[in-house]
């Protein structure tokens, strides 16, 4: 909605045009209701009506410059894309007390557990701290590093061992909520539900495990401590499953320049 919606009515009297009421002398006249002023009296009232008309035009045409200037300064801005990556890491915290600070904060949180970020152990580390309860945090950061320290897990999608992408390659790990709901809510605990897409793969010229695409539901047992939402169990399934449409895939080369040249978002419901 734009800053001067709702009040176009206002400015323009509700028709969209400009009406000048003439004098009743001048209405007289038109309608045959009264007899002819003399000249002179005519020649006032018709001085009236377009010192009328030429305020009333003033008073708009101000008032476009208004917008066309405001319009002006955003012109001047750096010309950047709002979806281009900015170097500077979205807060996803501080959400409401209530069902749907849940709902936005296990959108965020789900994008963050499924980043390409978690195959780093420093990030990984930082991301659980930041979302995991303090009392469950320490047990499920041992519990990932088990998984994401296993050779055969990282060959299996085409990591090398310390979790990097092969050289010449782009990991692609991804996740865009479609809807949340809250199953179950109870003041300070609750229940969320994610459906979502994920996006996950290597990026490049002849790679065995290409960027796919998966639907998934997510459910998050949150709890408000500390001010905050945070995650104490989690639970994974599969769909629902759309069907897919016949489109052409990208190239490794199209697939890799997309992640680089498009950051995500955080969510709110």
């Amino acid at each position: 909605m734009s800053p001067g919606d709702g009040n176009d009515d206002d400015l323009y009297g509700g028709t969209g045009q400009t009406r000048t009421r003439l004098p009743d002398g001048g209405q007289g006249d038109v309608y045959g209701g009264a007899a002819r002023r003399p000249a002179r009296s005519s020649s006032r009232s018709l001085i009236t009506v377009v010192g009328v008309v030429v305020l009333l035009i003033a008073a708009i045409a101000f008032a476009n410059r208004g917008d066309s200037s405001s319009d002006s300064g955003d012109a001047r801005k750096p010309d950047t894309s709002p979806t281009a990556p900015t170097g500077t890491k979205p807060v996803a915290s501080g959400f409401a007390h209530d069902k749907q600070g849940a709902q936005s904060a296990a959108a965020n949180y789900a994008v963050a557990l499924g980043s390409a970020e978690m195959f780093d152990k420093s990030r990984r580390h930082a991301i659980v701290d930041s979302i995991y309860a303090p009392d469950v945090a320490a047990d499920r950061q041992a519990s990932l590093d088990k998984v994401y320290a296993q050779e055969a897990f990282l060959s299996s999608i085409g990591l090398n061992n310390d979790g990097s992408a092969p050289s010449g390659s782009t990991f692609v790990s991804r996740i865009i909520p479609v809807g949340t709901k809250t199953t179950k809510f109870a003041g300070d605990s609750a229940t969320v539900d994610i459906w979502y897409s994920s996006l996950f793969g290597l990026a490049g010229t002849g790679t065995k495990n290409p960027v796919s695409e998966s639907w998934f539901t997510n459910t998050y047992e949150l709890r408000w401590t500390g001010g905050d939402w945070r995650v104490t169990g989690f639970q994974q399934k599969d769909g629902p499953v759309p069907v897919g449409r016949d489109q052409r895939a990208s190239t490794a080369d199209d697939m890799a320049k997309a992640v680089e040249q498009y950051g995500g978002f955080t969510y709110a419901r």
